[in-house]
């Protein structure tokens, strides 16, 4: 638990708080096959991770993790929700946003760990709405593929996200789980192969480079250049 964390905190512990720094962070994920190494709420995990460390370094309230999320090509995968639109979704953003106005929240952050199309546009289109509709409080809409400058490219459930959530929390990152590159070596440029759609592939749904080249070495690393790009981008609008 941390102190950050809206749903913990007391109406008194609140009013400092936003006081103090008007930021409220409202993570969003959703619920997803990431093969047998990871979580399926692996997306609201990490954003939830990632926001919350902002916080306790700049200031402001974290928001519990929405794991509800749209688009994608995983749907049809098992241990999947998946919104067929954003319809059921913006509205529930949509009606936070307008609160967090009535709390005297100065700035918002949407900060999706889900970032299919579907789902970037419809944080991107709440974000324009808020923004031009109110003077009091500002939304910026941004997702986990939109930090800068990190030393590995999106994927999903590949070594990205793999290195990732292992920052977070690495007890839920379970590459024993996958048979072993010796006992099934990739074949030549499966980086992105369409077989991976395929339920007997070795690391069936992961899209992105293969999971089991995981450097342990690269997570603590990766997570902080992802909290200091988060925390620069909320001081540039505060």
């Amino acid at each position: 638990m941390s102190e950050t964390q809206f749903e913990f905190l007391l109406p008194w512990q609140l009013r400092e708080k936003l006081a103090a720094r008007p930021v409220a962070y409202v993570p969003l994920g959703t619920y997803e096959w990431h093969c047998e190494h990871l979580p399926v709420g692996l997306d609201a995990l990490t954003a939830h991770g990632i926001c919350r460390l902002a916080a306790e370094r700049d200031g402001g309230v974290v928001f519990p993790a929405l794991h509800y999320g749209t688009g994608g090509d995983h749907s049809l995968y098992p241990w999947t929700i998946m919104m067929e639109t954003d319809a059921e979704i913006a509205a529930l953003i949509g009606k936070t946003l307008a609160q967090l106005t009535d709390f005297g929240v100065k700035l918002a952050v949407l900060f999706s760990g889900h970032f299919a199309g579907t789902q970037l546009a419809m944080i991107d289109r709440l974000a324009e709405e808020c923004n031009a509709g109110q003077a009091g409080m500002k939304v910026f809409a941004t997702a986990v593929n939109r930090i800068e400058g990190l030393s590995l490219p999106p994927d999903h459930a590949a070594i990205f996200e793999t290195t990732l959530l292992a920052a977070l929390w690495p007890h839920l990152v379970r590459l024993d789980r996958l048979a072993s590159l010796k006992d099934a070596p990739p074949a030549p440029g499966d980086d992105w192969a369409q077989e991976r759609h395929d339920p007997v592939h070795p690391i069936w749904g992961v899209f992105g480079p293969d999971p089991r080249n995981f450097d342990s070495q690269a997570a603590a690393p990766l997570l902080e250049a992802s909290v200091t790009w988060l925390v620069a981008q909320v001081r540039q609008r505060t």
